[in-house]
């Protein structure tokens, strides 16, 4: 029979025994662990500060602007169909001016031409004058007469505004007798800010 020698091992061999991390990589491990706490923290106040400026500013746009969705072509190039506007709402508008206002159930977008008491005329070649003046309008990319239902020269009734789409050649507007002149009620607001697309997004004035 033979007989091997037997070692055994007193706690403290025991624990030296048993592979423990380097004191670096604990630190790293726990640097880790206290990012993603970070991290977490910091998604969660950013989401409840965008939920409180999402509440804001639907309580202020509610109030004070109101969002429209551009659908045809009668303001190109000024406007496109599908792009997105803000409209700050005031019956205070003046000539040049790109307003909106109720006609049908909805909300055309036109230019303020003239203004009451204004005399408005309108050439062959859809060049525009106003009280005898030729208007300068590098917004139009094509003039044009259009579809014109009016007899010039033509005076805006008092209280009311003359508008027409920059794109002259398709847009229905004051030159349609069912449209007319727009009253100071049927006005909704100025546009003011084109907020889609994001690549022509800014102010306008």
């Amino acid at each position: 029979m033979n007989w091997y020698p037997v070692t055994f091992m007193d706690k403290e061999e025991q624990t030296e025994a048993i592979k423990v991390p380097p004191i670096e990589q604990i630190r790293e491990e726990l640097a880790r662990e206290e990012a993603k706490h970070g991290f977490r923290k910091t998604i969660g106040n950013i989401a409840v500060a965008l939920l409180v400026a999402a509440a804001v500013t639907a309580l202020v746009a509610t109030r004070l602007f109101v969002l429209i969705r551009i659908n045809g072509g009668s303001m190109e190039p000024t406007l496109a169909d599908g792009e997105i506007i803000f409209l700050r709402q005031t019956k205070e508008i003046k000539t040049g001016d790109l307003v909106g206002f109720y006609y049908g159930g909805r909300v055309l977008i036109k230019r303020v031409i003239a203004s009451a008491g204004d005399s408005v005329d309108m050439g062959q070649d859809g060049s525009v004058y106003v009280n005898g003046k030729k208007l300068d309008e590098p917004y139009v990319k094509e003039k044009s007469l259009g579809k014109c239902e009016l007899e010039f020269p033509y005076e805006v009734p008092e209280g009311m505004s003359f508008v027409l789409g920059d794109n002259r050649a398709i847009s229905i507007d004051s030159r349609i007798r069912s449209i007319g002149s727009v009253e100071r009620d049927q006005i909704v607001g100025k546009v003011v800010f084109r907020a889609w697309p994001l690549s022509r997004m800014g102010i306008m004035r």
